[in-house]
């Protein structure tokens, strides 16, 4: 088949969140099919890094959002109906090069990954589409309103609701939707497509990530994630002035490692608090998270699956992760990592991984559950089966159309 793949990060190289999941589709769908990739970069040297994408599809288009053009169009739309998220990932060149593509070429499906750039296919009729969600915009959108401040609470509030009508308005107007989760599924199903939803999981490489034989270090915990998103900040914030004294309380050698990209003033300042170091962006975080005795994900704003759980389980590093957090992970709170809430919960589950034998069975419990439920293999099997599905339907159609 020719499959039109779209995106909403350029898919290369897959060092995050957002590009991890569609890079995985590619190069499983470029294996037996002819893929063109059409998505966007942020800067020059993103450009530059995602020309590695030529070695896992037919071809691609790669057009750049300018700061200022991109800015203006996402306020545009704050006096619109339409999300300004879908302001700011519209790129004139890029749909002109889309619309050129469908018109050159027969694609057999057009797969869409996230909702934000639905909007260059959306009216396509006569090629099937899939709608890869992810994760639900709309619902993140609404719980930054509950915890941002105002004005910003507003602002959250109004591009929730409006992604929230957008994203029913999609699911309508694609042959198939799906998402990352059970319950990110849930929220799809309300839209009222119940028959056309379906989820698939996101794997991680085992392989790469895995158990080495360097000893880690005791009494050490970990948190992995981008320091420039506000969901890992908060979350850190609120770690280091709730939790941590509780921890120093029941063993004042505990040390707290935060690993990510871009960390602002703030987090910076968190280096200062005794035992606490914040090592900014790193080549490789697998060393500082196999050192590590425990890996904590304390997300009070979490939706779909969080990469750096999956990564952390396939290391043998155990995870105490958040209720919000635990809804991506295809494995059981006690049997395969700990689940808290409040922050004693935190620090006694923390403390009980602490101890080496704890730490030993959860280590060897929550590697074996990544391979057997969040292979990358086994995923693009479900994939292929929705697939399968949308042409089935497809072709249904066209021979009910042409019986009428």
């Amino acid at each position: 088949m020719k499959i039109l793949y779209v995106c909403h990060r350029f898919p290369f190289p897959p060092k995050r969140g957002g590009k991890i999941r569609p890079f995985n589709m590619i190069k499983h769908l470029s294996e037996n099919h002819e893929v063109t990739v059409a998505s966007l970069v942020r800067s020059d040297d993103e450009a530059q890094e995602g020309q590695g994408l030529k070695d896992f599809c037919h071809q691609f288009h790669m057009e750049k959002i300018n700061k200022w053009p991109g800015n203006i169009r996402m306020v545009s739309k704050l006096f619109s109906i339409e999300p300004s998220s879908m302001g700011y990932f519209y790129s004139p060149k890029l749909e002109k090069d889309i619309q050129n593509e469908i018109k050159q070429n027969a694609y057999d499906l057009i797969f869409v990954h996230c909702s934000s750039v639905a909007q260059y296919v959306e009216n396509i009729a006569d090629i099937p589409k899939i709608l890869d969600f992810g994760d639900m915009d709309s619902q993140k959108w609404l719980e930054y309103s509950r915890v941002r401040t105002f004005p910003l609470t507003l602002g959250y509030w109004l591009e929730g609701n409006k992604m929230l009508i957008a994203e029913k308005k999609l699911a309508k107007k694609f042959d198939y939707c799906s998402c990352t989760t059970k319950a990110e599924k849930q929220t799809l199903d309300e839209y009222g497509v119940t028959d056309k939803t379906f989820w698939f999981p996101n794997g991680v490489d085992y392989e790469f990530f895995k158990p080495d034989d360097i000893d880690y270090v005791p009494n050490s915990v970990c948190f992995i994630g981008r320091m420039d998103y506000y969901p890992n900040q908060e979350c850190m914030f609120d770690f280091c002035e709730n939790i941590l004294p509780l921890l120093k309380e029941k063993n004042p050698d505990i040390t707290l490692t935060i690993i990510g990209a871009n960390p602002s003033p703030k987090v910076k300042d968190l280096g200062n608090i005794s035992g606490v170091t914040v090592t900014g962006s790193v080549d490789d975080v697998r060393p500082y998270v196999l050192k590590s005795a425990v890996n904590v994900a304390p997300l009070n704003i979490a939706r779909g699956t969080q990469n750096k759980i999956l990564e952390s389980m396939a290391m043998g590093v155990p995870v105490v992760a958040s209720v919000a957090a635990a809804g991506g992970i295809d494995a059981e709170p006690g049997e395969h990592f700990l689940m808290a809430q409040s922050p004693q919960e935190y620090a006694d589950a923390i403390v009980r991984l602490l101890d080496p034998s704890e730490r030993e069975k959860f280590s060897k419990a929550g590697r074996e559950r990544i391979v057997s439920h969040h292979d990358w293999d086994n995923s693009m099997k479900r994939l292929d089966t929705l697939i399968e599905k949308c042409m089935g339907l497809s072709k249904k159609d066209e021979l009910q159309k042409s019986l009428v």
